[in-house]
């Protein structure tokens, strides 16, 4: 009688182990792939961002080529579509700040209020439906912004203020706040919902009240996450163009009255760039020096925030 092999247990059979030793180079073979992809896309990234730096440098080079960097920085007139032309960045950086700042007004108060509520006081149910719902303000397109500033928020500085312009600087940085808020409101949350729940306990056991342990304790646990914030904002802003272009007037002065028609540098990009101006003249050419100087202002204020969520940013155990 044949004696029957019996099959030790737990080996294979040559036949599975073919199988296994497939399925794990499949396995292999599939996480190559996909670590090449991610490789891919974050070089994609990369080489986008240096195309866009390359383009900018090389137009204003040949801008600067005719006009004075130090006429560029120094000059308080910007009419390089006029007869007498003047080029004084000053002029449309002075308009981008003041709207900046004002927007920054609204939102980091009134942002760090709310992040402080949701964080701190409301129910955790309540937290789940308002926070989203405040998001849902970063979705509104700026040119639904940007008219709700002119043609509802203007009419009403005008009913209390008579004297304020049609087309001002105050209306624009109110809405552009409104506009930011989101962005400060849920990364300082974060922040703040991320303080360990033991720093809270401790604040307690040492007699604080609950407002005490908000702001002697939570948010200056959180404060690299709501510097971050607030530097992320402050560029958002300092980008924004729909809001600008439809209710801030379009006219570069060097002032910081916010009662008056003001241009921001990206609204003056995008009336140049409608076509009226002929490519490759030194009128076209300032879009590409007003392009970098904001490029400079963005790349600084983001390596800002992530140099001080570098050195600030508190690590719990």
């Amino acid at each position: 009688m044949q004696e029957e092999k019996i099959k030790p247990e737990g080996l294979a059979t040559p036949k599975e182990e073919k199988v296994l030793q497939f399925s794990g180079e499949s396995v292999r073979l599939s996480e190559k792939i996909i670590e090449k992809f991610l490789m891919a896309c974050a070089l994609l990234t990369i080489l986008t961002t240096i195309g866009i730096a390359g383009v900018l440098i090389w137009e204003s080079f040949e801008f600067f080529s005719e006009v004075s960097l130090w006429r560029f920085i120094t000059d308080t007139q910007w009419t390089p579509l006029f007869a007498d032309k003047h080029f004084g960045i000053m002029t449309l950086l002075s308009g981008t700040m003041l709207t900046t700042f004002i927007a920054l007004l609204v939102a980091v108060p009134l942002g760090l209020v709310i992040a402080i509520y949701l964080s701190e006081y409301a129910p955790k149910k309540l937290r789940t439906y308002v926070k989203p719902s405040l998001e849902i303000l970063a979705a509104v397109p700026t040119v639904v912004y940007g008219y709700f500033a002119l043609v509802f928020v203007t009419p009403m500085l005008q009913s209390w203020f008579p004297e304020i312009a049609g087309y001002n600087a105050l209306s624009p940085g109110l809405v552009m706040g409104i506009m930011i808020l989101p962005l400060i409101t849920s990364m300082s949350e974060d922040a703040m919902y991320a303080v360990p729940r033991s720093l809270r306990e401790g604040s307690f056991a040492m007699g604080a009240t609950k407002f005490q342990t908000s702001f002697r304790v939570v948010i200056p646990a959180a404060l690299s996450g709501i510097a971050v914030s607030v530097i992320l904002a402050f560029s958002r802003a300092i980008g924004e163009t729909m809001i600008m272009a439809i209710a801030a007037g379009n006219q570069p002065r060097f002032t910081f009255d916010p009662t008056v028609p003001i241009e921001t540098a990206t609204t003056y990009i995008v009336e140049v760039a409608k076509g009226d101006v002929p490519q490759n003249s030194i009128e076209y050419k300032t879009i590409f020096a007003v392009g970098i100087t904001l490029f400079l202002f963005t790349l600084a204020l983001n390596n800002l925030s992530f140099w001080l969520k570098k050195k600030y940013q508190e690590n719990y155990k």
